[in-house]
C-alpha cells in the first residue's frame, strides 16, 4: 500500500518540488525569497536547508534577471524550476519568456530545448494589491512552444508539476493561490507523474457541460450541487490550458449539447472564447443553445470592496448555468 499525506495544494507543490530535486540532481529552484525564507507562500520551505545554495538560490529582485538565468541553466543541461512571486510580477520576464524560452527549439532547429517550469502563484481573492491578482494565462496559451498547467487540486499539482519537470520545453505552472490552504487531500507520499494535455471530469452530467480550470473549480462544483435536481451539470477541469484536451471538450459537449465556461480572466480574450470557437469548429451540430461565458469583468482586477464581486462564485455560475439550460 502506498503510503500518503494529507496536504494543501501549496504543501504539495512544496512536496512535488522536494521529489523532483530528489530525484534528479539537475532539477534546482530560484527566485525571489526562495531560499532561507522559503518564499512568500512557503512553497519551497526547507529545501534549503536539505539541498543548500547552490540548488536552492535566493535571487535579487529582477524577473527578467531570474528567467533569462534559467533559459541559460536549461539550454545547458539543468533543469530549473524559477519562481516568480505574483503573476502580476511577470511581465518585465515577459520578453524573455516569449521570444527566447518559448523559441529555443525552433531557432535551434532542434538542437537545443528549454526545460524549465516557471511556477507563479496566480488569480485573487486574497485581498492583495495591486499587480497581486492577475489572472492572464491567455498571454501564455497565445504563444507556440509553451505549455500552461493550471491545478486545482494537491493530488494534481504534485503530478503535474513532476511531469512539467520532467517535460523538455518551458511550462508555466500557475498555481491558484486562492485556494493554495483552502483545503486539504490525500496526496501519495511516492513520486507520480499526470499527463500533461488531459482534462478531469470532475462531476459527470447529462445537461450542461462547464468547462473550468484552478481556483473557480470549487465554486462550479458548488454551483453544479446547487443545481442538482434541477439541472444536470458535468463539470470538466481542463487543468492543462496548452496543450488543449480538445477531445475531452468535444466528447463532453456531444453528450449535452450545452456549454458553459467558467474563468475568473477577463471576458474579452479570454480563453473561454478559444473554448467556444473550438465547440463551434469541432461539434456545431450538436449545439442547442448558446454557449455561456461566465468570467471576471473587462476593467482592472479590483481592490479589495469589489474583489469578491469581480470573482465568479457559486450563485452567478449557477445563474449563468440556468440560462443555458432553459434556452
Amino acid at each position: 500500500m502506498t503510503d500518503t499525506a494529507n496536504l494543501t495544494l501549496v504543501q504539495a507543490v512544496r512536496d512535488g518540488l522536494y521529489a523532483e530535486m530528489n530525484r534528479d540532481e539537475r532539477v534546482l529552484v530560484l527566485g525571489e525569497d526562495v531560499g532561507k525564507n522559503g518564499g512568500v507562500f512557503r512553497a519551497t520551505e526547507g529545501l534549503y536547508d536539505e539541498f543548500g545554495g547552490d540548488r536552492v538560490i535566493d535571487t535579487p529582485l529582477a524577473e527578467s534577471a531570474i528567467v533569462g538565468t534559467a533559459i541559460g541553466m536549461a539550454a545547458y543541461g539543468l533543469r530549473p524550476v524559477p519562481e516568480i512571486q505574483f503573476l502580476g510580477f511577470i511581465y518585465p520576464a515577459f520578453d524573455q519568456i516569449v521570444s527566447h524560452a518559448a523559441r529555443l527549439r525552433t531557432r535551434s532547429r532542434g538542437r537545443h530545448t528549454c526545460p524549465m517550469v516557471i511556477r507563479a502563484p496566480y488569480g485573487g481573492g486574497i485581498r492583495a494589491p495591486e499587480h497581486h491578482s492577475e489572472s492572464t494565462e491567455a498571454f501564455f496559451v497565445h504563444q507556440p512552444g509553451l505549455k500552461v498547467v493550471v491545478p486545482s487540486t494537491p493530488y494534481d499539482t504534485k503530478g503535474l508539476l513532476a511531469s512539467a519537470i520532467e517535460d523538455p520545453d518551458p511550462v508555466i505552472f500557475l498555481e491558484p493561490k486562492l485556494i493554495y490552504r483552502a483545503f486539504r487531500e490525500e496526496v501519495p507520499d511516492e513520486r507520480y507523474t499526470l499527463p500533461l494535455g488531459e482534462a478531469a471530469v470532475r462531476r459527470a452530467g447529462e445537461d450542461v457541460s462547464v468547462f473550468t480550470w484552478g481556483a473557480m473549480t470549487r465554486p462550479t462544483l458548488e454551483a453544479a450541487t446547487e443545481l442538482a435536481g434541477e439541472v444536470d451539470v458535468e463539470v470538466v477541469d481542463l487543468r492543462t490550458l496548452s496543450p488543449l484536451d480538445v477531445d475531452a471538450i468535444v466528447d463532453s459537449f456531444e453528450k449535452t449539447g450545452r456549454a458553459a465556461v467558467v474563468h475568473e480572466a477577463p471576458k474579452t480574450g479570454g480563453l473561454a472564447g478559444e473554448i467556444v470557437a473550438t465547440i463551434q469548429e469541432e461539434a456545431l451540430l450538436y449545439q442547442e443553445a448558446p454557449i455561456a461565458r461566465i468570467t471576471g469583468f473587462d476593467t482592472p482586477f479590483p481592490l479589495y470592496a469589489l474583489e469578491d464581486y469581480y470573482l465568479p462564485e457559486p450563485a452567478r455560475i449557477a445563474d449563468g448555468i440556468r440560462e443555458v439550460a432553459d434556452f
